[in-house]
């Protein structure tokens, strides 16, 4: 059990544990100071494990490749796509925790991706969530609208534009990898799970957050 532990929190390099324990503090200590609370911890540590995820956990056929043309990739889905849809949610949250401050947490959080995942896979997230926590942020920051729709259209926006980056740097590291064909995760309908996926979660908390609004649990104009 504690070999496991240490394995996980090294990557497999048992080696670098007092390191890693040393730089893991620092982290969350510098999330705290930052005002960062339950939710900025939860985004911390859940960027790096989905980027990791990505490239041990494999995908499952939704629909086999065909020789015709509209599903010659087939139609794969990932296990933690919907989770990857609930990372827009949890930042809006780490937002009302934190602020603008958010920003610094998810710098923290690609940062360790490149410790826990793949580089390419790492590298092409970071960019993918520079640009859609970007869009996420401008939405969530200077629109007036209520809470539970903020939560809705900033993940309808940066969704699409998450998931175009990442699937690329997927695609290109099952290249390096394994040698796979290009367009092995990149293609339409593998575009259109992922999307349909990550919405899904975003989806269920802005009901959740509504109805709450509706019984005047929740401030609609909380940021």
């Amino acid at each position: 059990m504690i070999n496991t532990l240490i394995s996980v929190l090294t990557n497999g390099h048992a080696e670098q544990l007092l390191p890693a324990l040393v730089a893991l503090l620092l982290t969350f200590s510098a999330i705290w100071m930052l005002k960062g609370r339950f939710w900025a911890i939860i985004y911390v540590a859940l960027i790096p494990f989905l980027n990791w995820s990505f490239g041990v956990i494999p995908e499952f056929q939704v629909v086999e490749p065909h020789q015709s043309a509209l599903f010659a990739h087939g139609v794969s889905l990932h296990p933690m796509t919907m989770v990857t849809g609930m990372v827009f949610v949890v930042r809006d949250f780490v937002q009302r925790e934190m602020h603008h401050r958010v920003l610094i947490a998810m710098a923290l959080a690609v940062g360790w991706s490149f410790y826990y995942a793949w580089p390419v896979i790492a590298l092409a997230s970071g960019v993918a969530f520079a640009i859609s926590e970007g869009v996420d942020w401008l939405m969530f920051t200077f629109t007036k609208y209520r809470l539970s729709t903020r939560i809705l259209l900033s993940s309808l926006f940066a969704a699409p534009v998450d998931t175009t980056v990442f699937l690329y740097g997927a695609d290109l590291a099952k290249q390096m990898e394994f040698g796979a064909e290009p367009g092995n995760s990149l293609h339409f309908w593998n575009w259109i799970v992922f999307v349909i996926g990550k919405m899904v979660g975003a989806v269920i908390v802005s009901v959740v957050i509504r109805r709450r609004e509706d019984l005047g649990l929740t401030d609609p104009k909380e940021l």
